[in-house]
């Protein structure tokens, strides 16, 4: 059974049960699992997808953008798509691709390198802008690059950038380091970030679409 949903076609599955009450789902293969009691025929079920197509719609398009975050990803400016393979016991990268067998080991590789990656380029930076001693901290922001706190003397970084290249995670590093000269967005500010960050207005923008 086919059905369309303001225009997309979906293939139903029905699954008849004893239950009292009918449900719908969509499986990781966006088809749309209808689990209904035995008496109630395909016309009905037809009927009452059409009725409810607003909320089915919503369903389905959450389910979609769900099996693409578990699909592909992006990690240092570059997307690839995860293939799941329970034989492979590591992390392999190959042509665009991650095989990995489950998400929780590919999350945890990942949380791993960012850690290793971003103290890295910290303390690289840190030998040729001349800041005074700081904490680094990592977590995932939902609308700041990076955090410095002169006050506290921490510059906190976020995650995130794990998924662009490392070019721009240097410029968000010296950016916030180049705070604790100067503490707000002033002349002066954009001058000293231009001396180590010269294309400092491209990652800008990279950033920002």
């Amino acid at each position: 059974m086919e059905v369309s949903l303001q225009g997309i076609k979906i293939n139903v599955l029905i699954n008849r049960k004893n239950n009292k009450n009918i449900y719908f789902r969509f499986d990781e293969d966006l088809n749309l699992v209808v689990s209904t009691p035995r008496r109630i025929k395909e016309k009905e079920i037809e009927e009452l997808i059409k009725k409810n197509e607003k909320s089915l719609l919503r369903l389905y398009n959450k389910s979609y953008k769900r099996n693409l975050k578990d699909t592909e990803f992006w990690y240092l400016g570059n997307p690839y798509e995860i293939i799941y393979d329970e034989d492979v016991k590591d992390i392999i990268f190959d042509s665009g691709t991650i095989r990995v067998d489950n998400y929780q080991r590919l999350e945890k590789f990942v949380k791993k390198m960012t850690k290793e990656i971003f103290e890295d380029e910290v303390l690289k930076l840190r030998e040729i802008i001349k800041t005074p001693d700081f904490k680094l901290k990592l977590r995932k922001m939902k609308t700041r690059w990076g955090v410095c706190n002169y006050k506290q003397m921490t510059i906190t970084l976020n995650t995130e950038l794990i998924k662009y290249n490392k070019d721009l995670l240097r410029y968000v590093i010296v950016h916030e380091m180049c705070h604790f000269y100067h503490h707000d967005h002033s002349k002066n500010f954009w001058e000293m970030v231009s001396i180590y960050y010269p294309d400092y207005k491209k990652a800008r923008k990279e950033l920002r679409d």
